[in-house]
């Protein structure tokens, strides 16, 4: 499976932030996408997640099927500041999930299951999500998209505020569900890019170009993406 963009463009104000972009990720990979602050990487997220209309271009999947478009359900999207419904508990939430998904979710685990693989402690299942601390609503932001199984899982800054326990967790969990889809994580700190991600993509004047680590050791590929950066902001 690919996910493939094609001419993708956005702009606010006039300012292009995304620029004609071309692209294509393949599955059982997770790809670090790097960039300044600023540079467009919620942006792109956005357009693909249909939560803003992009101005032209477009991006579909290509499956040993056939071409098709992008449908909800294959496209999931973790944001950096965890949107959760703070009025329901842990558990209410995640039977909520469960009972609108009924019939779609192959092999369901009971929700103690879950809330063990996500090592949630037993007594803060049943607190309010608005208790739950930041790297607890991340959990169950990541927790969702487990059970839903999206083709395409995008990670927009997920572990920057996380403690270091939980970041690591968060980590490993990552590496044990690449395969079979494809995962774009954006960041903007290279050091969690270099340890988590299979490939390195940068956003760089609105485009999107990989850089080939192959042939370097850790401080040329460093310095190569520096100077990449560096060259945006002098324009």
């Amino acid at each position: 499976m690919e996910f493939v963009i094609e001419h993708l463009s956005k702009s606010y104000d006039g300012k292009q932030v995304l620029r004609d972009i071309d692209f294509t990720f393949g599955s059982g990979k997770i790809y670090g996408l790097l960039g300044r602050n600023g540079a467009g990487k919620t942006t792109l997220f956005n357009c693909l997640n249909g939560d803003i209309r992009n101005d032209a271009g477009k991006f579909y999947f290509k499956t040993e099927e056939g071409i098709r478009g992008a449908r909800p359900e294959d496209i999931g999207y973790v944001l950096s500041t965890p949107t959760v419904p703070e009025f329901m508990t842990g558990r209410e939430f995640l039977r909520f999930f469960m009972d609108i998904h009924e019939g779609t979710i192959k092999n369901p685990k009971s929700l103690d299951e879950y809330f063990d693989y996500m090592s949630i402690d037993r007594e803060d299942r049943d607190k309010l999500l608005k208790d739950y601390s930041h790297g607890m609503k991340n959990k169950m932001q990541m927790l969702i998209n487990i059970i839903a199984k999206p083709n395409l899982l995008l990670l927009d800054e997920p572990l920057t505020s996380l403690d270091v326990v939980v970041a690591e967790e968060m980590k490993q969990l990552l590496r044990s569900l690449k395969t079979g889809r494809i995962t774009i994580f954006s960041t903007h700190i290279m050091d969690l890019a270099l340890d988590l991600c299979d490939e390195i993509v940068l956003l760089n004047h609105g485009e999107l170009e990989t850089v080939d680590k192959s042939d370097l050791d850790v401080r040329e590929f460093k310095e190569r993406i520096i100077a990449a950066l560096r060259e945006e902001e002098h324009d």
